[in-house]
């Protein structure tokens, strides 16, 4: 018996040409059987003694090496024989096939043809030359092999699955419902030939029979949902939305836990406007672990898209909450409702969600940078720095990660620690300029707090020379100048280029007003405080007016403003002493 038998299989648009059902298979074993002893027996021509000895002892060697899968020397003794008896059609037969074992569709396809002229009623070689055919992506020729098969040779009507799939891999819809037919008059009822039928109706639009054929394998399969759902499903998308859902509570009532039925449900409620009905079945599906987190996560993303509505926000984050619960494992069920909350600016809870999903799965970066910006967000920086050091562990050469660890140091006035931090940023950062004016502004404020002055105005040089209009660098080194009381000239200048460009941000008036009372122009300095104190209640810079007026000789007021400053909170150290003697102190 042969090790390898013929296989009739091909790949044609993603059809696989033998789809015979699982009852024939014994039948078509034995069958096989029998061709390959039947190859076996070379019926040799009119030969001389020896040349018919030569031959079949060819034959025979050709086969011990088939049999070893070494074709192509069982190849070279099967031309050996052919040579002596071209034809014999076990010699052609054996040549085919071993081509198209060796890839040689185009030269196995005249033996074969051979030898089904030589013997028309070997059902194998038929078999053989329409898979060849087949391969070739010659279907119209195949069709004629397999039908003449199954037309001319008794008992082969297992082959009329072959021959549908042939017929529907060419179009032709009508022959493919007359073979499908002759295949139930042999066999009866098969759920796969009703189901087949069932998708040419549909293709050709006659939702008649397609309904029919459904209900046939609703009937025969009264169990099976999915059947039901089939039907529910070419309803609604012919907009028979009533009968549709009708077919989908039918498929619930044998099946009350299938999600999916629930899901459609669901959807043909919303479409004919029963909103809150669609709603809870939406609910009792996202509840059910059976419905796939993929699935879930994708309706979900919908929902995103239509945030921060209020009425999209209540249901997401309740179906989120439903989607977590049933897949209490799944990193993606924690992210898409840390999505949904970042969306619908529940802060906390986004970050919560988040901290779970990288709780089960650590490798996600852009979940971390949810987490780090959200703390940043919400001002907690003990958390920001706990937050972007675990980030770190999995992702030590982002640089993000270094910025926002550096700037929460930066924050909570750790300046060796955040000037380490940012450092190593900007070193990852050499190839993203944006980045590095980010790690240079906070170098230039932390470097400035550790006193080493040297190095905080080279950072903010750095910035000023990508961007000569950087008002965070323009801001604090103009006033950091100021407050050191050193180059006052360089500081007026990029003061006075800050307001220029921002002349309504009270923050920057006041630093321009500090670099004119450092270099006592306080009138000047005067004039611009009045406007920043109407633009701002901020406590330094109320305090500041008065120390202006102080210095004009306007010291009742002064006195009054430095009041105001304390009452507001948040002045310098000294406001106290300040108003307790009436003088000013610096």
């Amino acid at each position: 018996m042969l090790k390898r038998g013929l296989t009739i299989v091909a790949a044609l648009c993603g059809l696989v040409v033998t789809a015979e059902p699982g009852y024939a298979q014994s039948d078509r074993k034995k069958q096989k059987e029998g061709a390959v002893e039947a190859a076996a027996q070379v019926a040799l021509p009119a030969l001389s003694t020896q040349e018919a000895q030569l031959s079949e002892s060819y034959f025979l060697e050709g086969m011990k090496f088939f049999l070893l899968e070494e074709y192509a020397k069982a190849l070279d003794r099967f031309q050996r024989a052919y040579a002596i008896s071209p034809s014999n059609a076990a010699v052609n037969y054996k040549i085919a096939e071993t081509s198209l074992l060796l890839g040689s569709a185009r030269g196995a396809l005249p033996f074969a043809k051979a030898a089904l002229e030589l013997e028309p009623s070997n059902p194998y070689y038929h078999l053989l030359l329409g898979q060849i055919y087949t391969n070739q992506q010659q279907v119209e020729e195949a069709i004629k092999v397999f039908a003449r098969l199954t037309q001319e040779l008794p008992n082969t009507e297992q082959y009329l699955f072959n021959l549908t799939d042939l017929y529907l891999a060419k179009g032709r819809l009508d022959d493919a419902l007359k073979t499908l037919a002759q295949i139930e008059v042999k066999y009866g009822y098969i759920e796969e030939v009703s189901f087949k039928k069932q998708q040419i109706y549909l293709k050709q639009n006659n939702l008649a029979q397609a309904l029919k054929e459904g209900e046939n394998l609703i009937i025969a399969n009264p169990e099976e949902v999915r059947y039901v759902l089939a039907q529910a499903e070419m309803l609604a998308a012919n907009k028979r939305l009533p009968e549709a859902t009708a077919m989908a509570e039918r498929a619930l009532k044998v099946a009350p836990d299938n999600a999916y039925g629930r899901l459609m449900l669901a959807d043909l409620l919303r479409q004919q406007g029963k909103v809150a009905e669609g709603e809870i079945q939406l609910e009792m599906a996202f509840g059910n672990a059976g419905l796939d987190i993929d699935t879930k996560v994708k309706i979900l993303v919908d929902y995103i898209r239509r945030l921060p509505d209020e009425k999209v926000a209540v249901q997401a984050m309740k179906l989120a909450e439903l989607t977590t619960k049933a897949h209490p494992r799944e990193a993606k069920a924690f992210a898409v409702a840390g999505d949904i909350y970042a969306n619908s600016d529940r802060k906390q809870a986004a970050r919560d969600n988040y901290l779970k999903a990288v709780k089960l799965d650590p490798g996600h970066y852009k979940i971390w940078q949810q987490i780090v910006l959200l703390d940043g967000e919400m001002n907690q920086t003990d958390s920001l720095i706990l937050h972007s050091e675990q980030a770190l562990e999995f992702f030590p050469n982002q640089a993000m990660f270094w910025f926002y660890n550096g700037t929460a140091h930066l924050i909570n006035k750790n300046y060796p620690k955040a000037s380490k931090a940012l450092e190593y940023g900007r070193r990852l950062s050499a190839g993203n300029p944006e980045l590095l004016m980010q790690f240079n502004m906070q170098l230039g404020d932390a470097y400035h707090a550790m006193e080493q002055y040297e190095l905080s105005d080279q950072a903010y040089e750095t910035v000023l020379a990508m961007d000569p209009n950087n008002p965070h660098a323009l801001n604090n080194y103009s006033y950091f100048l100021s407050v050191r009381g050193q180059n006052l000239a360089k500081a007026k200048i990029m003061a006075n280029i800050l307001v220029s460009n921002h002349p309504d941000n009270a923050t920057y008036l006041d630093t321009y007003a500090w670099v004119l009372y450092k270099l006592k122009d306080f009138q000047e300095a005067k004039r611009l405080l009045e406007k920043a104190v109407s633009l701002s209640s901020d406590a330094t810079i109320i305090e500041h007016f008065g120390d202006v007026l102080y210095q004009l000789g306007q010291r009742e007021l002064a006195l009054k403003q430095w009041v105001k400053a304390n009452q507001v909170g948040g002045a310098s150290q000294v406001i106290s002493k300040k108003i307790k003697d009436k003088k000013l102190y610096e």
